[in-house]
């Protein structure tokens, strides 16, 4: 008799899950609390699989041997606790996705970088002429890369909440780009949680496998004594010079890996400029060193390569004012990077679903760029609370049109005016997707 298999979840990666699960044999059922977004309703229906919404039927999931919980999906929800509560196994989707293919696995995760450094080194290894796919946390469902096939190489961007529920996904590389506070809503407001959480990347490495990780990053710095892992450890550093991964010195990036003749690279050839961006550029070079895709190759890649949409993305310049497009910024420190890289006055939209934010260590940049905030979301009394001696101005709006429109009027030439949350969008957004085309399109009607 087939496992029953019950998905938690209908979004990308519960419908992936579920067409490559139907595929190896399971009996599968798909469960979401929520009506289910036409798109995904149609391939469950074309591919034949058993699902309910906007409920979560006790008696067709509690009879499962195991279960897939899609990432989003809390633990403090009432049938997840009664899940654990029977002891039927929960697994993520990169960890079902994973134990069906023979393929290499670079998974990257950390709080900030993720998309901009898996995208690079997906862009890397194709122009290397390798059959790779870019799926995972950047909105490609892993599993159902896994089920259509032809894939040799499988660049994933790895979430906290998928490495929750891993048993036993193995990257061949691992990537650690740093750990700053963020989603710590979700582990009772303690940061070991999440430390550890980010670590799982490793558990399951071995001598064969890399750890690439951040020798400059101050969590990173106090953990990795603490912690063993197996793989063979190829740090990167922007402010020292490492004897084997990568390093800058001197506006050049070095690699020198596992004896391999060095490579070097001007921060000057890069396409993606700033210092997050050199960390993410080491770690792409090593990642791409490591399965041999050529030095010409890598140097002519990172040179071409173009930054996400949603991420510190021009959109357009209107009365000598920018307006850009941050909207991928849901925690403090990404937002901190977009404040950092910008030498222009800025009119700062922020806010949204807050996380447990610590605007403090905005304070300082926001005294020295920031001529206005506005606030864009349900509940902005932290962002007064941490800003109102900084800036003279502090307006709350509703709506993306509302918010452009205050910043149009606010702003004067040579300004730029930033759309960098620090929050997640979900109190006035779908997603950050949602938040970012509703102010480009805000910015297009001006």
């Amino acid at each position: 008799m087939a496992k029953r298999f019950v998905i938690l979840g209908a979004g990308e990666s519960g419908i992936g899950t579920a067409i490559l699960a139907q595929q190896k044999g399971f009996d599968v059922f798909v469960s979401d609390s929520k009506a289910i977004v036409p798109h995904y309703l149609e391939q469950l229906i074309a591919n034949g699989i058993a699902f309910e919404e906007a409920k979560h039927t006790e008696e067709l999931i509690l009879n499962a041997d195991e279960v897939m919980k899609s990432p989003g999906i809390p633990e403090k929800v009432e049938i997840v606790k009664k899940i654990r509560a029977k002891g039927i196994q929960i697994c993520s989707e990169i960890d079902f996705a994973a134990r069906y293919t023979d393929a290499f696995l670079i998974g990257i995760t950390g709080s900030n970088g993720k998309s901009t450094t898996t995208t690079l080194i997906h862009h890397l290894l194709v122009k290397g002429g390798l059959k790779a796919a870019l799926v995972g946390n950047i909105g490609k469902s892993f599993a159902l890369a896994v089920a259509q096939g032809g894939y040799d190489y499988y660049v994933i961007e790895v979430s906290n909440f998928q490495l929750d529920d891993i048993h036993t996904f193995r990257p061949n590389i691992a990537i650690l780009l740093n750990i700053t506070p963020d989603h710590l809503d979700r582990y009772n407001y303690q940061m070991a949680g999440y430390i550890n959480s980010k670590f799982r990347i490793t558990e399951n490495q071995t001598s064969e496998d890399y750890f690439i990780y951040c020798a400059d990053d101050p969590v990173l710095k106090e953990e990795m004594p603490k912690r063993s892992t197996k793989a063979q450890m190829l740090p990167f550093s922007i402010e020292h010079a490492i004897s084997n991964g990568a390093y800058l010195q001197n506006e050049t990036l070095t690699f020198n890996i596992n004896q391999k003749p060095n490579f070097t690279m001007s921060i000057y050839e890069l396409s993606l400029q700033g210092k997050h961006n050199q960390h993410n550029s080491l770690a792409a070079g090593i990642a791409a060193n490591i399965v041999n895709v050529r030095n010409e190759i890598i140097r002519e890649s990172m040179r071409d390569f173009e930054n996400l949409e949603h991420r510190m993305e021009p959109v357009l310049t209107i009365k000598g004012i920018d307006f850009i497009n941050d909207s991928k910024a849901t925690n403090v420190n990404s937002t901190w990077y977009a404040l950092e890289s910008i030498n222009k006055p800025v009119i700062w939209i922020a806010g949204g679903l807050d996380k447990g934010n610590d605007y403090t260590v905005l304070q300082s940049l926001v005294k020295e760029k920031v001529k206005a905030i506005i606030c864009l979301g349900k509940d902005n009394r932290k962002i007064h609370e941490a800003f109102a001696r900084y800036v003279d101005m502090i307006g709350n709006t509703q709506s993306a049109h509302e918010a452009v429109m205050m910043a149009y009027h606010l702003g004067q030439s040579g300004d730029a005016v930033l759309m960098s949350p620090a929050c997640a969008s979900f109190d006035l957004f779908e997603n950050y997707e949602d938040r970012g085309r509703q102010f480009k399109a805000a910015v297009r009607s001006l």
